[in-house]
């Protein structure tokens, strides 16, 4: 029998929405303000997962210019009915003091990779929508309502309404069926049907410490629900290895087996999780009174059993090598809320190489260059390569671990008016900004600088090399926990991220251009020999 070791998908891959169709299963994850937005897994036995494609990879489906940080998109919702795959998302706007605002829209794609179609607004009353499919062919949409009024519960209940696929719009009377439980702040709802009974999965205490999976049932589509007496079905306890978990989403396998993919975190020091919130599976069963269970009981286990499937060939990639020798980028490769176009990015203008234009400071939220993957592991080496010549002090470019526009640590070269070129470490912490060596470290007028970074759990340590082989450390050990989702006045969601970018803030676009870049998961390397995973062959 397999064994499914959890996380499934670590790092930054909250929100699952698991679903099979025939042999394959597939998970689609938040994506928030990254772009291209929602990714999408891929498995033939649940055990092994590879990213599998991006579904709104334009702006006329996704334009988040100006969006706010843990903006963008929230909570897929992928489904299949009919011959075609449903995605539902949310774009957020903007969520601050008593408001949100929430804009749910649904594509649609013959094919998983697409193409997908244009977006088709569907409502702005909340967030975390899905669509649930009705035997009788009827299409309901399920979100959360979000009430601002004081004195109110903000998170006001489900809403459903009948989706109309010949008018491409919502239709019909808003029905809130149900108000949650007394662990409030219900959201994240999806509805399955088994033995007459239709179920109603929802996350509530909130996506941090308290999360939890709960339950409700009814005979009735629009209820009313009854709710599990023994809610909440998952949630961790203080012990558990996996944390936060919750807003979870079902599968049944072709054997009749069921398992649930839920978010969950591990903390690397004092509740902070700088990998973001993941994603985790759990097997379940059916009491004989039909309610839904975790085997093993409500806590998240770091160890699973495997369905009862043939398995895949394994497809982690725990190296990852891009020399920009292809024709597109690498998959794993991400850009903050615009997407990848000529005017700020190429491959072809010098070949074998990432030209990247400079734009605006890792402040904005507008158009930054920067090109970015997800943090996967506390034990990581990455290196980079480049060729930079900027001429004035509003010139930059670097390798970066960027958390969100507040909080970030940048190995960055730029030019000094009496030092000429120079190197050095800048750290924005909760939004204070700082140059972290005393002095910085003048560099010789050359191509090519060799830029490294060593994380081990919360200790960043930046090195530099001017020949490619002998690195020298740059500055001292830093605590780089504040690169986390608890780490913040504001509630946030996105993990961290490390990447290369440039800045130019003259308006200029100096350029930048990087030769390649090493991502390396020391620890699982250190048990297995690396895959490497080429420039264009998991292309966008």
């Amino acid at each position: 029998m397999s064994t499914i070791l959890n996380p499934v998908l670590p790092g930054y891959h909250p929100d699952p929405s698991i679903l099979r169709v025939g042999g394959d299963y597939y998970i689609a994850v938040s994506t928030f303000e990254w772009f291209p937005g929602v990714q999408i897994y891929h498995s033939k036995d649940m055990v092994h997962w590879k990213l599998l494609t991006y579904p709104l990879t334009r702006s006329s489906q996704l334009n988040m210019v100006g969006n706010i940080d843990s903006g963008g998109v929230w909570a897929p919702c992928l489904s299949y009915a009919d011959g075609w795959f449903y995605l539902i998302y949310t774009d957020v706007k903007s969520r601050a003091g008593a408001f949100k605002d929430t804009h749910n829209y649904l594509v649609t794609a013959k094919d998983i990779t697409g193409p997908w179609s244009e977006p088709i607004y569907l409502n702005s009353s909340g967030f975390d929508p899905s669509l649930y499919h009705e035997e009788d062919g009827s299409k309901w949409l399920v979100n959360m309502i979000w009430d601002h009024r004081k004195g109110k519960n903000s998170f006001a209940g489900i809403a459903m309404q009948e989706y109309s696929v010949e008018e491409k719009k919502v239709v019909g009377p808003v029905k809130n069926i149900f108000k949650g439980t007394e662990l409030g702040l219900t959201e994240a709802p999806h509805i399955y049907k088994r033995k007459g009974w239709y179920y109603l999965v929802t996350a509530e205490g909130g996506t941090g410490y308290n999360h939890a999976v709960t339950v409700a049932r009814s005979k009735n589509l629009g209820g009313p629900y009854e709710v599990d007496p023994q809610n909440p079905i998952l949630t961790s306890g203080e012990e558990d290895v996996l944390q936060k978990a919750g807003h979870a989403s079902l599968v049944e396998t072709q054997t009749g087996e069921w398992y649930l993919a839920h978010l969950c975190a591990r903390p690397v020091k004092e509740q902070k999780c700088m990998l973001g919130r993941e994603t985790a599976l759990q097997k379940c069963y059916w009491t004989e009174d039909d309610w839904l269970r975790v085997e093993g009981g409500p806590r998240p286990q770091m160890s699973v059993a495997g369905p009862d499937l043939k398995p895949a060939p394994i497809q982690k990639i725990d190296q990852m090598y891009d020399d920009f020798s292809g024709a597109e980028l690498n998959a794993n490769w991400n850009s903050l809320r615009i997407p990848f176009s000529e005017d700020w990015i190429s491959l072809e203008e010098r070949p074998g190489h990432l030209r990247l234009k400079g734009q605006e400071s890792m402040s904005s939220f507008h158009r930054q260059s920067m090109v970015a993957r997800r943090l996967e592991s506390l034990d990581v080496e990455v290196e980079t390569s480049l060729d930079f010549q900027p001429d004035h002090f509003q010139q930059m470019a670097g390798l970066i671990f960027y958390y969100d526009t507040r909080d970030y640590l940048y190995l960055r070269i730029t030019h000094h008016e009496d030092d000429g070129k120079v190197l050095g470490i800048i750290q924005s912490k909760h939004g204070e900004y700082d140059e972290c060596l005393t002095k910085e470290i003048s560099l010789p007028d050359q191509p090519y600088y060799g830029l490294k970074a060593r994380l081990d759990k919360e200790w960043l340590r930046f090195f530099y090399s001017l020949d490619g082989e002998n690195w020298e450390p740059v500055g001292n050990e830093m605590d780089a926990s504040h690169l986390s989702d608890d780490d913040a006045e504001l509630i946030r969601f996105t993990g961290t991220f490390v990447g290369v970018c440039v800045q130019d803030l003259s308006g200029k676009k100096k350029q930048a251009d990087f030769d390649y870049f090493i991502y390396e998961d020391k620890q699982r390397t250190g048990q297995k020999a690396v895959e490497t995973g080429k420039s264009g062959e998991d292309g966008l």
